[in-house]
């Protein structure tokens, strides 16, 4: 398996690269995000890689985050869902975004993201809603860090929660529907304040 590959940055175009290395041009599909987070071109790169081999086709996936490919690989795991669409949903959304609308339930979300239908969004939110949380989709949202890193107020807000009673998983869910809905909330009086609202409305 390739787990990565580090070159130079031969060709770039929004869903594809071109990554040289040893002489060597790797064609490798992206997405949107990961285009973003791309060099200029002529300078050294290194992406996380994926390579799907089937009876008909042969591809290279290419990842500029470990999570954005974790990602990619839950999303191939659910049945319907092949690594084309995978790719068409990790450009519509950011990881800490789907993980969210996951966590919460939130297929109205995902089904927004061209390509995807209401029911493949609906399967998503069931067979990885206990794949992903509202911790780890804060720390993907927040990875830069600083004045928007809603990973601490979130984690508080969890723990909040299991001391009133709440088990890890609805603890979890509570808070992440609550920062799909209001995500500009930055603190864990508020965070737990509209989560029981939300339990008991």
């Amino acid at each position: 398996m390739i787990a990565y590959i580090r070159g130079v940055l031969a060709e770039k175009d929004p869903g594809r690269v071109i990554v040289e290395a040893a002489g060597v041009g790797y064609e490798m599909l992206i997405s949107l995000n990961t285009f973003d987070a791309l060099p200029r071109k002529g300078e050294e790169v290194k992406l996380l890689a994926w390579h799907c081999v089937r009876e008909d086709d042969e591809a290279l996936y290419g990842f500029s985050a470990e999570s954005e490919r974790e990602m990619f690989m839950k999303l191939t795991q659910v049945s319907g869902v092949g690594p084309k669409i995978a790719l068409a949903i990790l450009s519509g959304s950011s990881i800490g975004e789907l993980s969210l609308a996951i966590a919460s339930g939130n297929a109205k979300r995902i089904s927004s993201i061209k390509g995807v239908g209401k029911k493949t969004a609906e399967k998503i939110c069931i067979e990885l809603k206990d794949k992903v949380n509202a911790i780890s989709a804060l720390a993907a949202t927040s990875r830069r860090g600083g004045k928007d890193d809603k990973g601490p107020i979130v984690h508080d807000a969890i723990l909040a929660l299991s001391a009133l009673g709440f088990g890890d998983e609805a603890a979890n869910k509570m808070v992440a529907e609550v920062l799909a809905s209001s995500p500009d909330v930055k603190d864990v009086e508020t965070i737990v304040r509209l989560s029981l609202q939300r339990k008991n409305g």
